[in-house]
């Protein structure tokens, strides 16, 4: 088998039977295309399975070095490392023993949510600063549904006009393909229906329902920017994206007493020790709040 045809298949067998989300699959796609471009210079010959099969921790670290040239943190390299682990384990099966390399140690950050105060000026300054009402009102409705509803922001932007017209629940489509109901507050689905009402490109169930400026698909990289555009603005910072709304809605719900478990299947999370690292952000607040206010912290 040719050497491009790998990473290719890995691709989809990704996206078809591990039922990875689109980015996911890109993004290790791309690293076997590298690892295989590697190789190919490293050993002066044809990538096959059966040369798979003899690649050693030698190699892995070569090629990690070879990455870290390109600037790689220590979190983007445990993610190529990864990435390499299931390529290799897809290209040369369960059967074959993988060669044993300790990746890089990544020290787990502690999401930094924002006050509810900054969260709503922030949605507020961004609409106000789009070049058309209709995109006001469009930017809105997203930074509502991050902030109101837990979304991430490819979730929100994958929506559809099949959710509409809405209920007090919302049927969202996350990662793995996996569905999850979200309550919705009265004010994102004011804020969601006042979009559909004035959006020039109009409204359909197979259709998204977020549109960019010129009617195709509106991209994640549209938000992030008039995000930046806007914090800027309001003087806060540069930790104030998208996904820190979403951050900002888990954490202020376990402050006001959420269940942890209600909290994982808000947020679709597949594992509660996704869902338990908020905990830290809670505490990590109380720790400031006590050394502000405290007369001997």
């Amino acid at each position: 088998m040719t050497e491009p045809a790998l990473p290719l298949l890995y691709g989809r067998h990704l996206a078809r039977d591990r039922r990875r989300s689109a980015h996911t699959v890109r993004a290790y796609e791309a690293t076997a295309v590298r690892l295989v471009a590697f190789l190919r210079s490293h050993w002066g010959g044809e990538v096959t399975r059966e040369a798979l099969a003899g690649i050693t921790a030698a190699d892995l670290r070569a090629f990690l070095a070879h990455r870290r040239n390109d600037g790689l943190s220590n979190a983007s390299a445990a993610r190529e490392l990864s990435a390499v682990r299931g390529f290799l384990k897809f290209t040369v099966g369960d059967a074959a023993e993988m060669p044993r390399l300790r990746g890089p140690r990544v020290k787990r950050g502690v999401p930094r949510p924002i006050a509810p105060h900054e969260a709503v000026a922030l949605a507020e300054t961004v609409s106000e600063e789009a070049s058309e009402p209709w995109i006001g009102a469009r930017d809105w409705a997203v930074l509502l549904l991050l902030y109101g509803a837990g979304l991430r922001i490819g979730e929100a932007v994958g929506l559809t006009g099949a959710v509409l017209p809405l209920g007090a629940t919302m049927s969202v489509t996350g990662k793995r393909a996996k569905t999850r109901l979200v309550p919705l507050l009265p004010e994102v689905r004011e804020a969601i229906e006042a979009y559909a009402k004035i959006c020039p490109y109009g409204v359909a169930r197979d259709v998204p329902l977020f549109r960019g400026a010129k009617g195709g698909p509106l991209p994640p990289g549209a938000i992030r920017k008039a995000v930046r555009s806007a914090r800027t603005t309001l003087g806060l910072s540069e930790r104030t994206t998208p996904h820190a709304l979403r951050h900002s809605f888990a954490t202020h719900l376990l402050g006001r007493g959420a269940d942890l478990r209600a909290l994982q299947e808000l947020l679709g999370h597949a594992s509660l020790s996704s869902t338990q690292i908020y905990t830290a952000v809670d505490a990590a607040h109380l720790l400031d709040v006590y050394r502000n206010a405290h007369p001997r912290a």
